[in-house]
């Protein structure tokens, strides 16, 4: 058992965090209800602050969709960071809904989101990192994203 906090098992990956972005609609990009966070749907943001685009089965591989949910799940880490201070707010992984978007003939939704949920299972470890789930194909999604997460999360007391 890793006696890492999730800040330091996420500063292990080598990864980088997004900037958080801001909403572009009528909404709050996350919210607190009691011990309970909810954070809005979220796409991929890389470091320049620009969208990975594409829609999987006809612009993309599913490998590059995994690695577009891989990117989805750092955004989110990055809004958990941006205004908590710290990944060890949060206690456990609840619930994640993974969105597609992809031709009506791809089924590996599940692979794809693996991605988001694969990098949540390495901060926050095998018990806590790893939530319910569901993972959807859509029609489209907005921007021509090819991913998009929403999930919830328990805060630490």
């Amino acid at each position: 058992m890793s006696t890492l906090n999730p800040d330091q098992r996420f500063e292990e990956t080598g990864l980088s965090l997004p900037p958080a972005p801001s909403p572009l609609g009528v909404y709050k990009p996350f919210l607190v209800d009691g011990k309970y966070l909810y954070v809005s749907g979220h796409g991929p943001v890389r470091d320049d602050k620009s969208l990975i685009i594409g829609r999987i089965g006809e612009d993309m591989s599913a490998e590059e969709g995994k690695e577009a949910a891989k990117q989805v799940g750092l955004t989110i880490l990055s809004t958990i960071r941006t205004n908590f201070g710290s990944l060890s707010k949060v206690k456990r992984v609840i619930k994640v809904l993974g969105m597609v978007n992809c031709t009506a003939d791809f089924e590996k939704h599940p692979f794809i989101i693996n991605g988001c949920s694969e990098l949540f299972a390495t901060v926050w470890g095998q018990e806590n990192g790893i939530g319910v789930r569901s993972a959807v194909g859509m029609g489209s999604l907005p921007d021509n994203i090819p991913v998009e997460v929403e999930a919830l999360f328990e805060l630490e007391p």
